[in-house]
């Protein structure tokens, strides 16, 4: 019989957002000659979205370019893909502590502080000349891009809340900041790899590129967002100690964490290890191409809205056993041989991944009853920690089976996540 979870999903993200957050700001906004649109208007909604795509452009702009840059830098393909993990890393990291320094220091501030830092890392990597030298700089982006995720997430919650009526509410809001992250995560690819290709083969023209939209997310922060009305700073690190503690000793919660490090482990390793698949042969695909094949993430705008529906019909254990399901099926599509098979695999794997992830996020909010922020950044770090773990695990994988065995990485990662929830989920919700 269907049945409804035990609280109301929250709005689902993709691959590219973790979770929300919570608290509120004191700074004021720019003063421009024209004033900001007011917070809960359809106007501030538009500006999210286009900060959520201008942050996620950083995330994984290098994956379509990772057969150039194993050439250019004179090391293997599968070593290359450390880029993606370096940032990955940092982002796991770092998130927990970017949520209290948000809740500690307010809103717009770190917003658009955070954009300007992001230009530094992004022209430190144009003048890379090692694979060692490039991680440095992007694990730098991964220490910067959670301070605009959690903050814009919990802008949205707090400034657009009891707007339902005549406005728009949390869930329009956080839905058009999901909606511009997934176009970012996307377009990240796609621009990188389509600047490249069709200007000299110079990797270092992306980061050049990042380095633009980054000043462009600082100016579009600091101009038109209105500055937070509902700011309560949250400095009080004992009772942050006790709510970790808390946490910690939460069995559900602990499974639903290792949910997350599942989920992106196999996105990362599926569509890390595929760019190198497809650019060798028979494929032979260069790196626009590789870049185009990323479109299937612009899916996520269509299912994100699905799995809430689903969740709220049949709970979440059975809607995560929905996107596991949809998962291994498309990993298994990537093994056949035609190149529209394999593309068609992945926008399956991927969707599986991003009912997953509504699933998963729902199970958070679920199983807290209090310091949900930080619940979330516990969340999020479990999350990226999964990724930057799928750039290690997944090229093993890869150089040991091929394709073929980063499938079976992922596959069993799947599994794995799929006992561990339904054992932990249907005791709880």
């Amino acid at each position: 019989m269907p049945r409804s979870p035990a609280t109301p999903p929250v709005t689902p993200c993709t691959e590219d957002v973790p979770a929300g957050q919570s608290g509120a700001e004191l700074v004021g906004s720019v003063q421009t000659g024209r004033a900001p649109p007011e917070a809960g208007s359809p106007g501030s909604v538009l500006v999210l979205a286009a900060l959520g795509a201008l942050v996620f452009l950083n995330v994984y702009a290098p994956q379509s370019l990772l057969p150039l840059l194993a050439h250019d830098l004179k090391v293997t393909p599968v070593t290359a893909g450390s880029v993606v993990g370096a940032t990955t890393l940092a982002i796991a990291l770092i998130s927990p502590l970017s949520g209290l320094l948000a809740d500690a220091l307010g809103r717009k501030r770190v917003i658009v502080t955070a954009f300007v830092l992001l230009v530094l890392p992004a022209l430190l990597a144009t003048r890379a000349d090692t694979l060692a030298q490039l991680n440095l700089a992007r694990f730098l982006q991964g220490l910067i891009i959670p301070m605009v995720m959690v903050t814009c997430t919990a802008y949205a919650a707090e400034e657009y809340r009891g707007r339902e009526q005549g406005g728009t509410g949390v869930g329009r809001a956080i839905t058009a900041y999901v909606t511009g992250s997934v176009l970012g995560g996307f377009g990240g690819r796609f621009l990188s790899g389509l600047l490249v290709e069709y200007q000299g083969d110079d990797w270092r023209l992306a980061f050049w590129l990042l380095a633009v939209t980054n000043l462009l997310g600082a100016l579009l922060a600091g101009t038109l967002l209105r500055s937070a009305r509902h700011f309560i700073p949250a400095r009080n690190l004992k009772t942050v100690g006790r709510d970790l503690a808390l946490h910690l000793h939460n069995r559900a919660l602990l499974g639903t964490l290792l949910v997350g490090f599942v989920l992106l482990f196999t996105l990362v390793s599926a569509f890390t290890y595929v760019v190198l698949y497809l650019a060798a042969p028979p494929y032979r695909l260069g790196s626009a191409a590789l870049g185009g094949v990323f479109a299937v993430y612009l899916l996520g705008v269509l299912v994100t809205p699905l799995a809430s529906r689903i969740m709220g019909r049949y709970g979440v254990p059975r809607t995560f056993g929905v996107g596991v399901a949809f998962s291994l099926l498309g990993l298994g599509l990537t093994l056949l041989a035609p190149l529209p098979l394999i593309v068609l695999g992945l926008a399956l794997a991927s969707c599986g991944v991003f009912i997953g992830q509504a699933a998963a996020l729902s199970a958070v909010q679920a199983n807290v009853t209090r310091a949900r922020s930080l619940a979330a950044g516990l969340y999020s770090m479990a999350y990226y920690a999964g990724g930057a773990a799928a750039t290690v695990l997944g090229g093993l994988a890869y150089t040991h089976a091929g394709w073929p065995g980063a499938v079976l990485c992922s596959a069993v990662a799947l599994l794995l996540a799929l006992a561990v929830g339904l054992r932990t989920w249907r005791s709880s919700l």
